[in-house]
């Protein structure tokens, strides 16, 4: 049997040179300039601008990454800022929803009856020995 590969080859024909800019403050830009196989520029395809900064939280640094606007430098660097808000915003809204998901878990019984064949019955699935549980369906 051919053994199967777990990393994707590169695509050729989506490369990009990129180059760093920073006020060595705020946070960092990447311009990301299509290039062709052979690293010539790539004029068909547009060139991406990539911020990142940190916040600094209680529990650590909480690093953001997120899609400037602009054609330019000097029009990335404009709605940096911008940006940065608009990505911890959603950033925060994500880790609250996630905080909601994980209080509000709800263990459900698998189609064999029980918590993963755990439940009474000898574990052969089932309603728990003793009717146990507080949340019951009727």
């Amino acid at each position: 049997m051919a053994e199967r590969r777990q990393i994707p080859p590169m695509r050729a024909d989506d490369l990009f040179r990129e180059d760093v800019f920073t006020d060595r403050n705020v946070g960092t830009i990447r311009r990301l300039t299509p290039v062709t196989p052979d690293g010539a520029d790539d004029p068909a395809r547009a060139v991406e601008f990539v911020g990142s900064t940190q916040l600094l939280t209680p529990a650590g640094a909480l690093p953001l990454s997120f899609d400037l606007p602009g054609k330019t430098l000097s029009e990335a660097v404009a709605g940096f800022a911008d940006a940065a808000e608009a990505a911890l915003k959603e950033t925060l809204e994500e880790m609250a929803e996630y905080r909601r998901q994980a209080t509000s878990g709800l263990v459900i019984p698998d189609a064999a009856g029980g918590l993963g064949g755990l439940g009474g019955l000898g574990g052969l699935g089932g309603p728990p020995a003793g009717g146990g549980g507080k949340l019951h369906l009727r």
